[in-house]
């Protein structure tokens, strides 16, 4: 996001989620290609000349706006969805609305930081989300990625099955955005390294992807993590597997930029004078596409500190509980490198692919 997300009639501040503005009750519908939102009547608006209707899927909290000729009358973000509950599952139906709604979250962030997304449908391992329950008809789910397609256990979106998982497995932070963050890593390292010398420089870093997957979750699942990991790691899943570090970093990346970047749409910042050890303002930027990591990582030291002291104050453990050491800088720095080098921003893949598909990314 641009700028804070305002109500258009009252332009009272709402919630990425928001259905309704709760100041003026005014019906809102989001749309991706501006990042605003709009007022609705009667289920639809009309934004430069063109109607925008609101998602079939409003009904299960979807509040993204849909061109009068989008299929299935389904916005950009459901339309990646490849399975969902069956109709009948209500009960699995409403911790899908609960993903789908950290979904077009993420999917709002990959757009702002010039990510290039190919939907599932339209090109053999294109982007694709199936988010389905463990809970309903005995299916085991596990989530994970595989050749574009991200699979998500709706039972993670209940809070007491996902801490018990937390603590069972010894995490400081387990989200299903974090989850996604993660999985989307996997699509992304892929996506972006393209040729030899990136895929070299890739394994300098995080290790030879190319080794056993399976004797790598063996190993870690019966002995651990190994000793001193932290000074290589950002966390102990990422010792796992060279394709685990690569998605650990790239989902911190993410969680990063994600953070800076609502500080900076609200317009938080830190005085030099209560920093103490920096001569000027601490004052996150919206992108950080043409600076430099160190700039990035920086705002973050002085940010997450900030943000890990107010969340004491109120009684819960740090916002951000992770040591950025010097090995996983270098890591962030790589990646850092490899999405803002990024084929086309999100602006460019929409003018790509008109007059077709104008809502597609």
């Amino acid at each position: 996001m641009s700028s804070t997300p305002r109500c258009p009639h009252c332009r009272h501040f709402v919630y990425l989620d928001a259905l309704t503005c709760p100041q003026c009750g005014g019906e809102l519908g989001f749309n991706l290609l501006d990042r605003r939102f709009h007022g609705i009547r009667d289920g639809y608006t009309v934004i430069e000349g063109v109607a925008w209707y609101t998602c079939s899927n409003r009904g299960w909290g979807c509040n993204w706006l849909v061109r009068d000729d989008a299929p299935a009358g389904q916005c950009f973000s459901c339309r990646l969805t490849r399975r969902r509950p069956a109709a009948d599952d209500t009960i699995a139906l409403e911790k899908w609305g609960k993903v789908e709604e950290a979904k077009r979250r993420l999917l709002l962030q990959l757009g702002s930081l010039g990510l290039p997304i190919v939907p599932w449908d339209t090109k053999p391992g294109g982007l694709g989300f199936d988010l389905i329950s463990s809970l309903s008809g005995g299916e085991r789910v596990v989530i994970g990625h595989a050749n574009g397609i991200i699979t998500i256990d709706l039972a993670e979106s209940l809070d007491d099955r996902r801490e018990a998982l937390r603590v069972k497995l010894g995490e400081p932070y387990r989200t299903i955005l974090g989850h996604l963050r993660h999985e989307v890593g996997h699509y992304y390292q892929s996506v972006l390294l393209t040729d030899d010398a990136a895929w070299a420089a890739c394994r300098d870093l995080f290790g030879d992807e190319r080794t056993s997957y399976q004797d790598a979750i063996a190993r870690h699942y019966s002995l651990g993590a190994p000793e001193g990991w932290q000074q290589t790691h950002i966390s102990e899943y990422a010792t796992m597997h060279p394709w685990e570090d690569f998605a650990e970093t790239f989902a911190h990346y993410l969680h990063i930029t994600g953070t800076l970047g609502t500080a900076a749409a609200i317009g938080i910042h830190l005085d030099a004078s209560a920093t103490n050890l920096r001569d000027t303002d601490v004052v996150p930027r919206d992108s950080y596409r043409d600076e430099p990591v160190q700039r990035l990582l920086s705002d973050w030291d002085w940010m997450s500190e900030a943000f890990n002291r107010i969340k004491r104050s109120m009684g819960f453990g740090d916002l951000y509980p992770f040591d950025l050491v010097a090995t996983v800088r270098r890591k962030l720095g790589f990646v850092h490198d490899i999405v803002t080098h990024a084929p086309l921003t999100l602006e460019e893949q929409i003018a790509a692919a008109r007059p077709e598909v104008e809502e597609r990314t």
